[in-house]
């Protein structure tokens, strides 16, 4: 953020330790040996007599060994994939003194189950879990000289069953919920043709084209469609697959049809199934006695199960938990500069009362009370962010998270010293809260929301603040933007000579789902909309509780098939920390549905497919995960509804939360579109859509991104938006009566030069660009920031760019040259003064027009 790329980063990356975490239950006795007698390779053998088949026969009497360098593995297939709960090791005199065991659905992408430092030899039994289809001991120290060595590894667990797939006999359409281009009359309804009786029918209106359609209800394997028309039947038509409704794919082309009943073998995957008549067979309509769609049983193994443990990187603790503080400070040295990295892990507190406890939050750490409300969960002590790691300075102390817990501080004051996508959500301090790190070095978050703060926040060196629905003791200064909406105790608007913009309410925010236990079962709490909300939403906790049992939970090594086929099945997603690499996109098809991640849970999308698809359905929570950019450039990273959704969601939205986005940084990634919403009524709470200007993978082509967040819904909200760094528009808007609060953007450090960003005459692309077909949109709080490292010559013509209409409204917009490195000549569209020099002064605008 603001002036980062002046400072040279610190990237090393802290030791790789074992972490003290709340091991899975080991194997049971009914958990096999998968690895005997499959299929293992190496990446070396000392020689013939020590080949890696040695090491998964049986027999401790033969073995594997590697040649004498370090970065060695050994990996067996287990032949499909397989639900994995302990890795034994048994050690010849050669053994490894750091590894890791890893899992993978493909032998290609790999995901960490253990790691082990300071292994003595002998034989190692460790438990695990995870699901994959391939395991391998990655070496990372050898302890002796020669190389490693193994005489067995096992790995026990269930297996997966795969059945050879069948077509089911039943009609998988029968009763379900049916709609039609046209009835002829009230008495041949849709339904009709789904009720499982021959005497009954659908006709449609005489003429051409025609459609009817079923909802299965979840997406399925479909392989049989059978017709039976009635005398006026289709002559030529499309049986036609959907995952949406919207989007549909074709089966089966049929012409020159003679009616009567007609079976069709189709293959094909949706939720919504539907016969589209091109051509009539006479005069009349369409008219079908029975529409019967038949699925495949088998082939996909049992369905997948809900509930179950939280997997190897979530760390339950109470009260009474040994060595407490040596679990946070071990995680902490793990992940405190490990910017992009792989770890990632959740702490989840038990309710009860935690003494002197300090827990600092490095990278990808996320801890969060275990009560219902905020005040079960105790800590007398800290939790802390701080910036030691990078000189003092706070602007690059991402992707952590704080949640659903009292804190009194033990000096008083806790500090939360954070840059973005840091949520301090549903917290209770009891005491005051500084924002800036120890020095008052350079920082630049951040978001609270739904917090009691009962003593002073002091932001100090803070940037830039958004706080949503919740309550302050009081409020001490700002830099450039601070906004509040529902904010108890906030201070009144000042932009014209401060840096506040205060709104009385929240219009619509929902809370964040949280996992909870309700005695010693976990659940999680959804809770319900608000209108016009200030202040906490909790005790009073309006919403409801959905058990772990209907969540698919999803582990290292879980593979996008296995998460859709959860979908599918009608479970809910909880994603435990870990990368996830994806195959295909996951589509989440159903109203209601739920994905959740813990410990910055990170998706990350291969060979340019997009990483998820929500259909045009009511009330779908997103919340608390990372999309990755991939390699291959990905059309559209994360899409809100299909082209041209218009269904109404005003009662019931779906809400993106604390889900975060990333192009490059941790390795080359490309994507056209970060976010897409095509619903209407969406509401977007709390996001940092980012496009890398640091780390590894990062240039101008390297990790090109030409739009952040893209919106062609109408009536979406967003508040807390933070997006930056985008080739072309960081944010398009061109649906209607939109709606942000609080805006924060960079734009691109790494243009090359004034010619590469200029269109339609005009130098530079704006941060906020709101279509000129757009007649009704408001914002509040909106702030542009330019550092053209690459060229600091570069004069953007302004920061923001909307029709002057008369229901479009700006208020508290402000445009900052960081350090003189590039200027903007307006704020919005030709208005507002030019920014100049190199003292970071803002150029405002109190309203527009």
């Amino acid at each position: 953020m603001g002036l980062r790329s002046l400072i040279a980063a610190l990237a090393s990356t802290a030791a790789l330790i074992t972490l003290p975490v709340v091991a899975p239950p080991s194997a049971q006795a009914a958990d096999a040996n998968l690895s005997q007698g499959r299929t293992a390779t190496s990446s070396s053998t000392e020689n013939a007599a020590t080949p890696a088949a040695a090491a998964v026969d049986g027999n401790t009497g033969t073995r594997w060994s590697s040649a004498a360098t370090d970065d060695q593995w050994f990996q067996v297939d287990l032949g499909a994939t397989a639900s994995i709960s302990q890795v034994v090791l048994n050690w010849e005199a050669a053994y490894a003194a750091d590894y890791k065991i890893q899992v993978s659905p493909d032998g290609g992408s790999w995901s960490d189950l253990r790691t082990v430092t300071g292994g003595d030899g002998g034989t190692d039994t460790l438990s695990v879990s995870g699901q994959g289809r391939y395991v391998r001991m990655q070496g990372i120290h050898r302890a002796t000289p020669w190389g490693y060595s193994l005489w067995e590894f096992q790995v026990y667990g269930t297996p997966g069953t795969t059945q050879p797939a069948t077509c089911s006999t039943a009609n998988s359409a029968q009763g379900k919920p049916a709609s039609t281009s046209s009835t002829e009359n009230a008495g041949t309804p849709a339904s009709a043709a789904f009720d499982g009786n021959d005497s009954t029918r659908w006709s449609s209106q005489a003429a051409d084209p025609q459609w009817l359609r079923v909802d299965l209800g979840s997406s399925q394997d479909i392989c049989r469609i059978d017709l039976n028309w009635e005398a006026a039947y289709g002559k030529d038509f499309q049986l036609q697959a959907s995952a949406d409704g919207q989007n549909w794919n074709t089966l089966k082309t049929v012409t020159g049809a003679t009616g009567g009943r007609a079976s069709y073998d189709v293959s094909g995957t949706g939720r919504y199934v539907r016969v589209l008549g091109t051509a009539r067979g006479t005069v009349y309509g369409y008219s079908l006695w029975e529409f019967a769609v038949h699925t495949t049983s088998g082939g996909t193994g049992d369905p997948v199960e809900g509930g179950g443990d939280l997997g190897p990187n979530v760390i339950v603790v109470d009260p009474s938990t040994p060595n407490l503080q040596q679990q946070f400070d071990q995680v902490f040295t793990q992940q405190e500069s490990a910017q992009f990295g792989s770890g990632r892990y959740q702490f989840l507190l038990k309710p009860g009362t935690y003494n002197g406890i300090n827990a600092q939050l490095g990278f990808y750490t996320s801890i969060s009370g275990l009560g219902l409300n905020p005040d079960d969960t105790q800590i007398n002590g800290d939790i802390t962010v701080d910036a030691g790691w990078f000189n003092g300075n706070a602007t690059q102390n991402f992707w952590r998270s704080a949640e659903n817990l009292a804190i009194t501080p033990s000096n008083g004051t806790d500090r939360w010293a954070v840059a973005q996508a840091a949520p301090f959500r549903r917290i209770h301090v009891k005491g005051g809260l500084n924002l800036a790190p120890n020095g008052y070095g350079w920082a630049s978050g951040g978001y609270i929301a739904d917090s009691k703060i009962d003593g002073t926040v002091g932001p100090y060196s803070q940037q830039q603040w958004y706080t949503r629905d919740s309550s302050v003791g009081g409020w001490t200064n700002g830099v450039w933007n601070m906004t509040f909406t529902g904010v108890q105790g906030a201070p009144a608007t000042n932009f014209d000579t401060g840096p506040y913009t205060t709104l009385d309410t929240t219009p619509v925010s929902r809370e964040k789902p949280f996992l909870y236990l309700d005695g010693n079962d976990y659940k999680v709490f959804v809770p319900a909309k608000r209108t016009n909300a200030r202040g906490v939403s909790w005790p009073a906790n309006a919403g409801t509780s959905l058990p772990l049992s209907q969540f698919y939970v999803v582990k290292p090594g879980a593979t996008a098939a296995t998460i859709n086929t959860a979908l599918a099945q009608g479970l809910n997603l909880l994603f435990t920390p870990g990368v996830y690499h994806l195959d295909q996109t996951i589509n989440v098809t159903r109203s209601n549905t739920v994905v959740l991640g813990l410990g910055l849970a990170t998706l990350v999308p291969d060979g340019g497919i997009d990483a998820m698809h929500v259909a045009d359905v009511d009330g779908v929570r997103l919340a608390g995960f990372l999309i990755d950019a991939g390699a291959s450039r990905s059309d559209t990273l994360l899409q809100l509804g299909p082209a041209g959704a218009a269904a109404d969601h005003s009662a019931n939205p779906t809400t993106m939360q604390d889900v975060f986005i990333r192009i490059g940084g941790a390795g080359p990634g490309l994507a056209t579109n970060s976010v897409v919403v095509n619903s209407d009524d969406v509401v977007i709470d709390h996001t940092w859509i980012w496009r890398a200007d640091h780390g590894q993978g990062v240039g101008w082509e390297t990790n090109r991104a030409d739009y952040g967040l893209v919106v062609n819904g109408d009536d979406v909200l967003t508040t807390g938006l933070f997006v930056e760094h985008f080739n072309k528009y960081d944010v398009l808007w061109n649906g209607e009566r939109g709606r942000t609060i609080f805006f924060q953007n960079e734009k691109a450090y790494d243009a090359p030069n004034a010619a590469a960003i200029t269109h339609d005459g005009i130098v530079g692309y704006a941060a906020y660009k709101v279509a000129d077909t757009v007649n009704v949109h408001e914002a509040w709080g909106l702030g542009s920031y330019c550092n053209y490292t690459s060229d600091p010559s570069i004069v953007q013509h302004h920061g923001f760019q909307v029709p002057v209409k008369t229901g479009i409204k700006l208020h508290s917009i402000q445009v900052i040259s960081l350090g003189g490195k590039g200027q903007y000549a307006h704020v919005v569209n030709d208005t507002g003064a030019p920014t100049s020099g190199t003292d970071t002064i803002p150029s405002k605008i109190t309203q527009f027009p």
